[in-house]
């Protein structure tokens, strides 16, 4: 039997954390500036953010 490569999985473990807080910052960086745009661009800004994926 093969034995699991914990490397990897930490590795990717954390690429999961980094992508998730900088997803977190742009939501908020975005929530600040979306105080000036109208409603119709923030929901059109928070449909690409799925697609970059």
């Amino acid at each position: 039997m093969a034995k699991p490569n914990y490397q990897f999985e930490k590795r990717q473990k954390e690429l999961a954390k980094k992508k998730k807080k900088e997803e977190k910052l742009q939501r908020k960086a975005g929530s600040r500036g979306a105080d000036d745009a109208p409603e119709g661009e923030e929901s059109a800004a928070s449909d690409e953010t799925p697609a970059a994926e």
